[in-house]
């Protein structure tokens, strides 16, 4: 059976050395949430319709 998204993440996120934290910081309707979403979405863990 495939591995389900949540527990594929769940997984990783035993592992310290796969954590990776980002921080954004841009003026108010500069594009951060767009940003954020299409990393999401590039490392799969996010549709492509909702990013």
């Amino acid at each position: 059976m495939a591995e389900r998204m949540v527990d594929k993440v769940t997984r990783l996120m035993k592992s310290p050395q796969n954590i990776r934290n980002i921080g954004v910081a841009a003026h108010i309707d500069h594009g951060k949430t767009t940003f954020s979403d299409n990393l999401l979405s590039g490392a799969g863990m996010m549709s492509e319709h909702l990013a």
